[in-house]
């Protein structure tokens, strides 16, 4: 008898010393812990960015980054490898690079505070030949799911989807598209692999990963680029013809109930506002159109009716007269929305964006011809800094007034004598109501007139990072 209960106290206290260890652990796990989580998390400034410049055609690669405390380095080299082809490690500086026609893409990393707000673009100029146009785009972060709004094969004779994977794994692609007419439902355009950096052209309408025939009868399209595995930085290119003008198209951000399209340019030419509804239902979409005389809702087009799963084209020429512009779109279902330009021997695209903000600056890196800001403010009156530099040095900051639903535009102008290419900084100023903003860059005149537009969206300055709580899961196994 004495021996079972000498084993049973045994086994009571192997128990009790457990209970004691669980708790200390549990103790200090509480009073060790980040604190409770919360909706509205933290923010930390970024400090590692990637993005890649589609390259393949002569052009110029320009790089501006953020004048700010701190260090870094930015280096640009092909994606499949190689010395660097153009660096730099002091923060506000800016440079540019040409590139020749061939295979390679250009990937730019940046690391330390001159990561955060770091802006590149690919320019490119053909005055003459079959590609002859003035082209420009935001050289593209990886991403697992991207939107395009663009030309179909019925209004192109090349479009081009630019796919580049900067990781060490295979990324696989699956590609989508919405027309006119409605979704374009094939197997083609599932599954396409890129392998470890490089860069695989698709010809959309002209190869099975490019969705094949199908697509070959639509005018406008809603071009979704998913992954499936792995990331890929995302570029579209359309030539409307020979000697009829070239585009690099800009990403659209998701689909939003209420989204602003700036930067509509002023001029001749046709003016075509896009609008894409992904869901399942159809959408009612109030149009506000914004214009240096004020806002107001194009007559007979205030109101739009867009199927769902379509792309919908507004003729927006007789509206505007010839203005600058900025669209307003309020819809019942979550909509894309840009437009199409065409203006001399030159077409170009735009895109909705969100609004600048003083930690999120607009910055344009390649400023190189005749170019301007189009601004917008639709909600209430704002002001911007503008500021532009180059190795010459940096501009006297300009303050540019936005009255309350009015849209300006203001040249910019290089900060030396001579016609060098330069950086510009847009910052709201303190207290100003949201602005939007886009640059267009133009050279020459008449029939030879050519010109690109480049919506400006806020600087990634900083990231979000979501708060952690308390987690029992965390001390178990």
């Amino acid at each position: 008898m004495d021996k079972v209960l000498r084993l049973l106290g045994m086994r009571y206290a192997t128990a009790a010393l457990m209970l004691v260890a669980v708790a200390a652990l549990y103790g200090a796990a509480t009073f060790s812990r980040p604190g409770e989580a919360s909706e509205k998390g933290r923010t930390a400034p970024v400090t590692h960015a990637v993005v890649v410049c589609p390259g393949h055609e002569g052009g110029r690669v320009a790089v501006q980054s953020l004048s700010q405390k701190g260090g870094g380095r930015v280096d640009m080299t092909p994606t499949k490898g190689g010395s660097p082809l153009a660096s730099m490690s002091s923060p506000g500086q800016g440079w540019d690079k040409d590139t020749k026609s061939g295979e390679d893409s250009y990937t730019v990393r940046a690391t330390g505070a001159m990561a955060a707000g770091l802006e590149a673009e690919q320019t490119t100029h053909w005055s003459g030949g079959p590609d002859r146009g003035l082209a420009g785009a935001r050289c593209a972060a990886p991403g697992t799911d991207r939107w395009f709004l663009s030309p179909g094969p019925v209004a192109t004779d090349q479009l081009d989807l630019y796919l580049t994977n900067v990781d060490a794994q295979p990324a696989f692609v699956n590609l989508s598209a919405l027309s006119g007419e409605g979704p374009l439902d094939t197997p083609e355009g599932l599954g396409t692999r890129v392998e470890p950096y490089t860069t695989r052209v698709v010809k959309i309408g002209d190869s099975a990963e490019g969705l094949g025939d199908i697509v070959q009868g639509a005018t406008d399209l809603a071009l979704r680029v998913r992954t499936t595995s792995g990331r890929v930085a995302a570029s579209l290119r359309a030539r409307a013809g020979k000697k009829k003008g070239i585009e690099w198209l800009p990403q659209s951000g998701g689909p939003a109930t209420s989204v602003l399209v700036p930067g509509v340019p002023g001029g001749g030419g046709q003016r075509r506002l896009l609008v894409s509804v992904p869901g399942e239902a159809d959408a009612r979409i109030k149009v506000q159109v914004i214009t240096a005389g004020g806002a107001f809702a194009p007559q007979g087009q205030d109101v739009l009716d867009a199927p769902a799963k379509t792309v919908t084209s507004v003729q927006l020429t007789g509206a505007l007269s010839g203005k600058a512009a900025a669209v307003r779109l309020v819809a019942d279902r979550p909509i894309l929305a840009g437009f199409a330009a065409d203006r001399g021997a030159d077409i170009a695209y735009g895109t909705a964006t969100p609004p600048l903000a003083a930690s999120g600056p607009g910055v344009v890196a390649d400023n190189r011809f005749d170019s301007s800001l189009i601004l917008t403010a639709p909600a209430g009156a704002a002001t911007v800094q503008v500021v532009t530099m180059n190795a010459a040095g940096k501009s006297t900051p300009q303050d540019v007034q936005i009255p309350a639903g009015r849209t300006v535009e203001t040249e910019l102008t290089a900060p030396g004598k001579d016609d060098a290419s330069y950086g510009a900084v847009i910052t709201p100023k303190p207290g100003s109501a949201p602005v939007y903003a886009s640059r267009t860059l133009a050279k020459g005149k008449g029939d030879d007139y050519l010109f690109t537009v480049l919506p400006i969206v806020p600087a990634p300055t900083t990231i979000h990072l979501p708060d952690t709580a308390d987690s029992q899961t965390s001390l178990t196994p």
